[in-house]
């Protein structure tokens, strides 16, 4: 078992490896929603249910926190997999409650914060988790790779919508100085990733801390202790 009982990638029940994720805390949240009085919570039935950061428990978890922290809660709901843009369509959409609330609480990786992002790109979003390693689906079809299960999610500063991931050069403190049009210098029919950020702060009224703070390298320690296990275990 990894770290607080969650299981690994290479422990998954039906063999299908996933996205491990780990809470933020609770205090780093909060902080995050001090200017907002009304949420609505998602979570994640698919992997962040089998690391027991996302399913119903941990959603009921996550509503008694917030409402003990004076936190209108709206409403919640369990996506079947919040990373399809299909099922975010069909069961959120057209939530009422959702769309009553000041901002959403996700409990899922950043594949799903940003699926939710792209259904309800009216909403500012929260993520709840931090996605510390990705395993593999076997299944045929279009897929992106908006998370890199960096172990220190940068959505909430950045509108939903992740730097990392989706910059051809992973920069996180603003673009380079290849912008055409709004395009990325590396391939021309990608939009630059932090014009996307700019431009959805700038219609939310998002607040632009990350635009005038230098973004830190990243700490690797999540990412080594969740896979300690794996390597004790003889696996790469």
């Amino acid at each position: 078992m990894g770290q607080g009982g969650l299981k690994t990638s290479r422990e998954n029940d039906d063999g299908v490896k996933m996205i491990i994720t780990v809470a933020k805390p609770f205090s780093e949240l909060l902080k995050n929603l001090e200017r907002h009085h009304s949420v609505f919570i998602v979570g994640c039935a698919a992997c962040a249910t089998k690391c027991q950061t996302g399913g119903d428990e941990a959603v009921k978890r996550m509503i008694g926190e917030l409402q003990t922290a004076g936190k209108d809660v709206r409403g919640s709901v369990v996506l079947d997999t919040p990373c399809d843009m299909r099922i975010v369509k069909r069961d959120l959409g057209r939530s009422v409650e959702a769309g009553g609330a000041d901002a959403l609480v996700i409990l899922a990786c950043g594949a799903g914060v940003q699926a939710i992002e792209k259904v309800l790109d009216h909403k500012l979003l929260y993520p709840a988790l931090d996605p510390v390693f990705i395993g593999t689906t076997e299944r045929i079809g279009i897929y992106h790779g908006y998370c890199g299960a960096c172990g220190e999610c940068l959505l909430d500063k950045t509108g939903g919508i992740c730097p990392i991931s989706r910059c051809a050069k992973g920069l996180v403190n603003g673009p380079c100085g290849g912008v055409v049009d709004g395009k990325c210098e590396a391939d021309s029919t990608r939009d630059c990733a932090w014009v996307l950020i700019f431009n959805k702060l700038e219609k939310l009224g998002g607040e632009k801390t990350i635009l005038r703070e230098l973004i830190k390298p990243r700490s690797r320690a999540k990412r080594h202790i969740l896979s300690k296990t794996d390597r004790e275990r003889g696996h790469p």
